[in-house]
């Protein structure tokens, strides 16, 4: 397996397909690199080199006890990119993965950036305080944490419904991608997991958005149950220089279906242009 070893001492797994301009893919919680699988081969039969790691903590990553915060998986990111040499790299993050990319040009600048997606994404802020009404109440947040402490086998199975929108009329998500994301939402070691949980909810990237002086492409769902679009996006391009938003009527967190078929030419066109 292709791996790095962090300053810390923790090793992280990454895949590395194609070759080309890199497009470095950044995962959601409590999934891994495997999510992104399907447009990993897509940017790479497209004449692109397609890069994603397994945020420490998660998959086939190591499990350290400490650096499961934000900055430090935004420093993880940083030591992917220099030391796969990347430049010109096209940073995409899927919710908690969209704060990495976030927190990483907060953090690193975009010197070796040249553009940005975020889809579904957590950033500006997930919890609903004074300032940001349209958050969601820290008790969804204390649900999870609950949810991932006790039988966390079945939390995930039962979040995959929401997470895909399985629990809406009319959907025709698969046993089989449920399945998926709770195979990969328990390879995630249970100290990350839970940590993880105030991350993504509680991070404020406000100055991060600001710092993003790239291209950005802002895609969300208008029916995503995790990381609702008022929270998220439609404030998040309104933070960032040059973003254009997309928005998919009807589409859940995760990518499945049409809503999927629709992200991959959104993304092909935008990685192209």
């Amino acid at each position: 397996m292709s791996s790095f070893t962090t300053t810390d001492g923790t090793e992280i797994y990454y895949k590395d397909w194609g070759s080309g301009q890199p497009v470095v893919f950044s995962h959601g919680w409590p999934l891994n690199a495997d999510a992104w699988d399907g447009q990993l081969r897509l940017v790479a039969e497209n004449g692109f080199r397609a890069v994603a790691h397994d945020r420490r903590g998660h998959g086939r990553s190591g499990q350290p006890w400490q650096g499961n915060d934000m900055d430090t998986y935004a420093d993880d990111l940083a030591q992917l990119v220099e030391s796969l040499h990347l430049d010109e790299v096209i940073l995409v993050g899927h919710s908690t993965g969209g704060g990495e990319v976030a927190r990483y040009i907060g953090r690193h600048g975009t010197a070796r950036v040249a553009k940005a997606v975020l889809l579904g994404a957590v950033p500006p802020l997930m919890l609903k305080t004074d300032a940001n009404p349209e958050g969601l109440p820290v008790d969804v947040f204390n649900g999870i944490r609950a949810g991932v402490e006790g039988d966390r086998s079945q939390f995930y199975k039962d979040l995959s419904a929401s997470f895909y929108g399985a629990n809406r009329p009319g959907s025709s998500v698969s046993q089989g991608t449920r399945d998926a994301f709770w195979l990969q939402s328990m390879q995630c070691g249970l100290k990350a997991a839970y940590d993880c949980v105030a991350q993504f909810s509680e991070t404020d990237f406000t100055e991060d958005l600001k710092r993003i002086d790239v291209p950005t492409f802002v895609a969300h769902g208008d029916d995503d149950q995790i990381v609702p679009i008022v929270a998220a996006a439609l404030k998040s391009v309104q933070l960032v220089k040059d973003a254009t938003l997309k928005v998919y009527p009807g589409a859940p967190h995760g990518l499945t279906g049409d809503y999927e078929q629709a992200f991959n030419a959104d993304l092909l066109d935008f990685i192209r242009a």
